[in-house]
């Protein structure tokens, strides 16, 4: 071990010392949960998303401490190292572009209209982002290429919509650039209350892998807004704001016009490149036929460390997302003891997740094990128990037999499972299963259910509206801890079941996320 490691393993240890000799771990809320398991598994919650971990955020000394940490739980419930070298740490290089300041406003006659940076507008960071922008501003729809005739040399504003049959943010991004705009400010849709856009943001960042940095954006400057801000901007226009914008979730034709006044903004950026740490471990499996394949179960151990103050509060503990489902990973490990199953098993506590699945994506291009070996992925991620489990949303359940297995082991437990109801949010792209989907790995991750109209609709909406990626993600929020029990013996069960099958998952035809198989006969 380098001095580097040293210190961070001292750091880690003194860390610990201090949570628990804190008064808020001899008040543990984990005392009063009956049930052992699910008692341990919140104190593993409590280590790991405390304040002494700094809410993990990449590259940070709050993360480096937790990896060492959950690395040490690894070891101690008997798994090897499966990372670099030997090691239990898999790490890859990062470059982090940051929005450290921006001030903006419209400009108008009869005065000015000032937006503040966080809380009104965002900016994407960028490497080539100009210290400024003075443009004026024309409100195009949807961002439809027939929409941004007149955008050359000015803003295109347009509703940021997520509903399905309209356009994407990508697709709003490359119109607008191709139509010759100078940026482009996309505004919340007030409308899509399945998960409603939440100001503030925590900051304006940028992390990339630096084996593939981003496209230089050739000074275009990509922005958000608020529905607020844009119905002030929009006064003036001859429209009314909020009417467009419920129009526009409404999915009803949008007008265009011009934006009275010039959008003028400054930006300071700073940048530096640092490393990811995945945490890595491996139980080997013991059939001599089996053993040579590799089932992931994966969590994401990173989070956003300190940001724009929330009621006071600057750091984005991470309860629920993820340090809980790191915690389950470990208790899985504790529970098997060193005992193998037929398949060999890595635990995977991935880095960089909230900056674009970095981690996850790392080892699915550079695994530690043979890559061919990957014969499925479950993911624990987007969990929040909050309300009795009875009906799970599950990822991908139709798409690979590990749907199958899902529904077997959940019906033994009395838990209904479900497709993805809310398809419009894109889940099944945002957590640590969607890069090995695509290299082929059959995946799957879940979230809580609900009947619609339900109390358990009513808490789970409530979470993404004031939780989700927000301070009050913490040790303090409510929780349903029999819920929380419930899941983790479902997962403990669907783990060993796919370990131990005979049959590895397999894609099912006809799926989309399938990888396309070359027809031999049309091959020269």
């Amino acid at each position: 071990m380098g001095r580097r490691d040293w210190c961070a393993a001292a750091a880690a240890l003194a860390a610990l010392a201090a949570l628990a000799a804190s008064p808020a771990w001899a008040a543990s809320r984990a005392d009063k949960v009956a049930d052992p398991d699910t008692r341990a598994w919140w104190h593993i919650a409590e280590h790991l998303s405390s304040d002494a971990m700094q809410g993990r955020d990449i590259g940070s000394p709050g993360h480096q401490r937790a990896a060492e940490w959950v690395a040490a739980r690894f070891k101690a419930a008997g798994l090897k190292p499966a990372g670099d070298n030997g090691t239990w740490f898999q790490s890859f290089p990062v470059h982090d572009v940051r929005v450290d300041s921006a001030r903006a406003a419209v400009v108008r006659k009869g005065g000015r209209l000032p937006l503040r940076f966080l809380w009104d507008f965002s900016v994407r960071a960028a490497d080539d982002l100009p210290a400024r922008i003075d443009a004026p501003m024309v409100f195009a729809g949807y961002c439809r290429a027939q929409d941004l005739t007149g955008a050359r040399g000015r803003i295109a504003v347009c509703i940021n919509t997520r509903r399905a049959g309209l356009t994407s943010g990508a697709e709003r991004l490359k119109n607008a650039q191709a139509a010759g705009a100078v940026g482009l400010i996309q505004v919340d849709d007030p409308g899509f209350t399945i998960e409603p856009f939440r100001w503030p943001q925590a900051y304006a960042r940028t992390v990339t892998l630096a084996e593939t940095p981003p496209a230089p954006t050739h000074g275009f400057v990509a922005m958000t807004l608020s529905a607020r801000a844009f119905a002030a901007m929009a006064r003036g226009s001859g429209h009314d704001g909020a009417k467009v914008l419920a129009d526009g979730g409404a999915k009803r034709p949008l007008p265009v016009f011009d934006l009275p006044g010039r959008f003028t903004a400054r930006f300071t950026t700073s940048r530096r490149d640092e490393r990811g740490v995945n945490v890595l471990a491996a139980l080997p499996g013991s059939d001599p036929k089996l053993a040579g394949q590799t089932l992931v179960l994966g969590a994401h151990l990173d989070g956003y460390g300190f940001g724009t103050p929330v009621k006071g509060d600057n750091l984005y503990n991470g309860t629920l997302d993820d340090a809980a489902y790191v915690g389950t990973l470990i208790r899985f490990a504790e529970r098997r003891a060193g005992r193998p199953m037929r398949r060999t098993v890595v635990f995977a506590a991935f880095d960089g997740e909230e900056k674009g699945l970095l981690g996850s994506t790392w080892f699915t291009r550079h695994p530690t094990v043979p890559k061919a070996s990957l014969a499925a992925d479950i993911n624990l991620d987007q969990l929040r128990p909050l309300f009795p489990l009875k009906l799970l949303t599950v990822l991908a359940l139709d798409d690979t037999t590990l749907g199958d297995t899902v529904r077997q082991v959940a019906a033994a437990r009395g838990i209904a499972v479900q497709p993805d109801p809310e398809p419009e949010r894109a889940l099944l792209r945002r957590a640590d299963h969607w890069p090995f989907m695509k290299i082929g790995v059959p995946a799957t991750g879940f979230i809580f259910g609900f009947r619609p109209g339900t109390d358990a609709e009513r808490r789970y909406r409530e979470w993404y509206r004031v939780r989700y990626h927000r301070p009050q993600d913490d040790l303090t929020q409510p929780m349903d801890f029999k819920a929380a029990g419930d899941f983790n013996r479902f997962f403990y069960q669907l783990a060993e079941s796919v370990a131990d099958a005979p049959q590895a998952p397999a894609w099912k035809p006809g799926s989309p996320y399938a990888p396309k198989r070359t027809d031999p006969s049309s091959e020269p």
